[in-house]
């Protein structure tokens, strides 16, 4: 087993030309510190020699797990309430007896405790990877469950990010959603990851906890302990050693950038007055009760999975009540648009299981599920009535993986049957997109959620981190599917916003608004800087760089173009 200051992968770090790496700038914000290396996961020892009682070795690996399932859950009383969500999670995983059995099975053929724990864990893993969606989104956190209860078999420290008290940039190789979760705020200025991807969990965390982040750093787990290093989380460039002129350069422009911000308030707006909605993306009620005394205006992603994913039965219509009361309550009167379920074969329901899928991110998903499901959505859209009611918010309910125009009808017709006075439709399949005026006619409002759009878009699995330059935002294929919906929405008279990783790009920001859409939503903390971004362009300046990026034949030639026609004023700050 390595310790936490031993290289992992690449050449020696030092020389000048291994001084720059360069990744994929996930969470925006500059960072310099000293180096903490997240140490490797626990392995199974060479040869292990096979279990003397197979049977007693599976209750003492069962226990090990429950152990882990145990830690978690502590660890999830004291974090928000998205981390909450990840934690208990990936508690289930180290609780399902699918896995215990798959461990049992090992060992009763011969194999190690340790061992007959790594290879049940290759064995889900594969499973995990050949469904893809959300199973493939756990199989971080099914590796580090499965360290997790190595390191308790053999009796060995439990992996992870190590004790440190200076103020620090955290290296790893991957960060488990349980290790990002409880990261202590206060001590972690940056993350630097060699694998990830722009949409993994490590990037969603991060972002939605305001610490700079890059990912995909070739050479990342190579660096020594303790190297200085400063990081910007929106260009991707880690810099070893860096100059002092040049720590002192980015000091400077983050008091710039932090004056800049503190100057402007309110509703996003261009220059000349063109109102563009700056709206939160959450999770739970916690994120809800962070975001709400914040300088935004209201929630345009409200994701409901977590009231459903950790539940064995249905939630009841009262149960939904209350959870959604006290989501909407921190908004007053502010807009908040809930998404209605998400999930189906790739996000599974205990109480909602239709069949194993061939591709289930292909499958019945989203709306298609509540279409099997009913009963699900009305009492979800209930629930919401019941709660828009009891606290006066104005609540706008869309539905998930929508295609067609005959979807979106059968949707608006429920939440009108409900009692709620608008409903919408995410635009994430490009045949939406195609067809955005037919399909918005039958709804109030659309939302686009780019990150899966640019995964059916580009055919490029959203979890896959070497094919993250296939799901950049910046794609021109991508943008024009963008302005393609965009144009449908003009069209059809309707607003359209954006609720995927690109809203929160100062840049792409401009763009998006030079395409024609109303809002955008984000992690809180990446509104002041698009509001600063819009403040300094009129809407024709964002009609302009729109049609440069458009004409770019690569997503790098896309933003480097709006990158140079941007206001100075902007690119100064960036």
């Amino acid at each position: 087993m390595r310790t936490a200051g031993e290289a992992t992968d690449g050449p020696a770090i030092g020389s000048e030309a291994e001084s720059r790496l360069h990744g994929i700038g996930v969470s925006p914000g500059t960072a310099y510190g000293p180096v903490v290396q997240v140490a490797a996961p626990v392995e199974p020892p060479q040869n292990e020699a096979p279990a003397a009682d197979p049977a007693q070795a599976a209750e003492q690996a069962v226990a090990a797990f429950m152990r882990v399932a145990g830690a978690l859950d502590a660890k999830a009383i004291h974090v928000d309430a998205t981390a909450r969500d990840v934690l208990k999670a990936t508690a289930m995983i180290a609780r399902d007896r699918a896995l215990h059995r798959a461990v049992a099975k090992h060992l009763a053929a011969g194999q190690g405790p340790a061992t007959s724990i790594v290879l049940a864990v290759d064995d889900f893993a594969a499973q995990f990877e050949a469904l893809g969606g959300y199973f493939a989104e756990r199989v971080t956190d099914l590796r580090d469950v499965g360290s997790r209860a190595i390191a308790e078999v053999l009796g060995l420290p439990v992996p992870g990010v190590p004790d440190f008290s200076e103020p620090s940039v955290i290296v790893a190789e991957d960060l488990a959603p349980a290790e990002t979760a409880t990261l202590d705020r206060s001590l972690v200025l940056g993350i630097i990851t060699r694998a990830g991807g722009r949409t993994s969990h490590t990037a969603i965390l991060a972002a939605q906890m305001g610490i700079p982040a890059v990912v995909q750093v070739q050479g990342a787990t190579g660096i020594p302990v303790g190297t200085p290093v400063s990081l910007d989380g929106d260009s991707g460039e880690v810099v070893l050693d860096p100059d002092p002129a040049a720590v002192e350069a980015q000091r400077e422009r983050r008091e710039r950038l932090a004056a800049a911000l503190s100057a402007l308030s309110g509703a996003g707006r261009t220059r000349d007055g063109h109102s563009v909605a700056l709206l939160a993306n959450i999770g739970g009620i916690e994120d809800a009760e962070l975001a709400g005394p914040q300088d935004l205006e209201g929630v345009g992603l409200f994701r409901t999975e977590f009231v459903f994913l950790s539940s064995e039965t249905a939630p009841t219509v009262e149960e939904q009540t209350e959870i959604y009361r006290r989501v909407l309550a921190p908004f007053g009167d502010r807009r908040v648009v809930v998404r209605t379920l998400d999930a189906g074969a790739d996000k599974p329901l205990a109480f909602a299981d239709l069949g194993p899928e061939e591709n289930p991110a292909l499958g019945r998903r989203g709306l298609r599920l509540s279409q099997a499901r009913p009963e699900l959505l009305d009492a979800q859209l209930e629930a919401l009535a019941n709660a828009a009611r009891a606290t006066g918010a104005d609540v706008r309910v869309m539905a998930p993986m929508v295609a067609t125009t005959g979807e979106a009808r059968w949707f608006a017709e429920r939440v009108v049957a409900a009692g709620l006075p608008k409903s919408g439709v995410m635009i994430e399949v490009p045949a939406a997109a195609l067809r955005a005026e037919q399909v918005l006619g039958e709804v109030d409002f659309g939302s686009l959620g780019t990150n899966d759009l640019a995964q059916y878009t580009m055919a490029a699995d959203r979890m896959e981190g070497e094919l993250s330059s296939l799901l950049d935002p910046w794609q021109p294929a991508v943008l024009d599917v963008i302005a393609a919906a965009a144009r449908g929405a003009k069209a059809a008279g309707k607003p359209l916003g954006v609720c995927g990783e690109s809203a929160g790009d100062p840049l792409l920001a401009l763009v998006l608004a030079g395409l024609g859409i109303t809002s955008l939503s984000m992690a809180p903390s990446k509104v002041p800087f698009v509001r600063l971004a819009l403040a300094h362009h009129d809407l024709a300046d964002c009609e302009r760089l729109a049609d440069l990026a458009l004409a770019a034949s690569s997503a790098e030639a896309a933003r480097q173009a709006v990158l140079s026609g941007a206001a100075a004023e902007l690119v100064q700050l960036l």
